[in-house]
């Protein structure tokens, strides 16, 4: 089993940082081309939604943290930031409480995931675990 951990400040230049990051990691493991694709994507819009949801505009630290092994790669990204009132809301398709966004991001990590799970505290922060298998073969498959 092999780990990472990132953390930086919630600011937009640093989305990049960590999808670059992760695919890095996860390039050590068995994944095609489109599955790293995918966590790429994951990653994006996980990082998105703490960079503009947690803190407002005041500064607050995004970690990522990931493990790699056993077939999968777990990618966990955390914020302590205000928290989600109502997971469940927060979830389904189109819900956001920016109106200048399309609220799709945990449409997006759903799918891109085989795994997901969101905890969030009022007050406290959310955290975010995608789990992502293996699917070893023929690109394309």
């Amino acid at each position: 089993m092999n780990r990472m951990c990132l953390s930086f400040l919630n600011r937009s230049e640093n989305v990049g940082l960590a999808r670059v990051a992760v695919a890095a990691f996860a390039a050590g493991g068995e994944f095609t081309v489109s599955d790293l694709e995918e966590i790429k994507v994951a990653v994006s819009e996980a990082v998105t939604n703490a960079v503009v949801h947690a803190y407002g505009t005041a500064d607050g630290e995004v970690t990522v943290r990931c493990e790699l092994g056993d077939g999968r790669l777990v990618i966990e990204v955390e914020d302590k930031g205000q928290g989600i009132a109502d997971v469940e809301q927060a979830r389904t398709a189109s819900f956001s409480t920016d109106p200048e966004r399309l609220g799709l991001g945990f449409v997006f990590l759903e799918s891109f995931s085989d795994q997901l799970v969101v905890e969030s505290t009022v007050g406290v922060g959310t955290r975010v675990k995608m789990v992502k298998l293996y699917r070893t073969g023929v690109e394309g498959e």
